[in-house]
Formats: structure tokens, C-alpha cells, sequence
């Protein structure tokens, strides 16, 4: 389970484990279940993070979508270097905030 702190019209969810298809599907349905219980912008926060995979991509893509249709916004704060370079190559710092480590 992540940990989850709601702060004013923000809520930060931190993974504290590799975002992977192993467990990609409850880390979905926990973001999905956190964003209808508070309103406002999603940051996930990655500090501890090293490895997201493609299907990780997908879930955090999606969630992206989710939010865009409500005009609300996600971040991706503290993305190790790896990672941050992937999300670069794939463009998706252009869809939503990415912010290294």
C-alpha cells in the first residue's frame, strides 16, 4: 500500500516500491480509489522508486487521462535518473509534469 497524504487541494501518493507489472494493477485501483476520494491534483511522488515498466507507463498514463477529462492535473516528482530518462524518451513530460530526483 502506498502512503497517501492529502494536502490542501493536492494529494501525494507515494508508491514506496518498484511500479511493475506485478503490482501495477493495485497501484491502479488504489490511484483510481484516491482520486474520487479527493479533489484537487494528484502528485505521485517516486523517491524510492527504481524501476517503472511498461505496463507501470500505462497505469500512470491512464490515471493522466483520468484526471485531464476533470481538468485536473498529475505530477511526477523525485523520478530517479533511469526512469526520468525513459519518461523523457517517451515524450511524457510533455503531457504532464516530470520532475527529477
Amino acid at each position: 500500500m502506498s502512503e497517501i497524504i492529502v494536502e490542501g487541494n493536492r494529494t501525494i501518493v507515494r508508491p514506496n516500491m518498484d511500479i511493475v507489472a506485478s503490482m501495477a494493477e493495485d497501484f491502479k485501483q488504489e490511484l483510481l480509489l484516491t482520486i474520487e476520494a479527493n479533489s484537487g491534483d494528484l502528485v505521485i511522488d517516486l523517491k524510492g522508486v527504481e524501476m517503472v515498466d511498461s505496463i507501470g507507463i500505462g497505469v500512470i498514463i491512464s490515471i493522466h487521462n483520468k484526471l485531464a477529462k476533470a481538468a485536473r492535473e498529475l505530477k511526477v516528482i523525485n523520478v530517479c535518473h533511469q526512469v526520468f530518462g525513459l519518461f523523457s524518451t517517451m515524450r511524457l513530460n510533455r503531457r504532464f509534469t516530470v520532475e527529477a530526483v
